[in-house]
């Protein structure tokens, strides 16, 4: 489903009568900094993903020494 220019100005015209033109710039920023900070988490746990199963995998080994002992 895509949405198409006549959708988008209709939703853009229901956001300027409820929010006005004087909040339109606060909820632009306001959105952005909640993307910003969405990606920014993303790539954290993208990155402590690695770091995870590492540990998962030392954990796995010291599990079975103990067996074999």
């Amino acid at each position: 489903m895509r949405i198409g220019p006549q959708e988008l100005i209709i939703v853009l015209i229901i956001v300027l009568v409820i929010f006005g033109p004087k909040n339109l710039p606060k909820l632009g920023k306001m959105f952005g900094k909640t993307m910003n900070n969405f990606k920014k988490g993303m790539e954290e746990a993208d990155d402590d993903e690695p770091e995870t199963k590492k540990a998962e995998t030392k954990t796995e080994e010291k599990a079975e020494k103990k067996d074999e002992e």
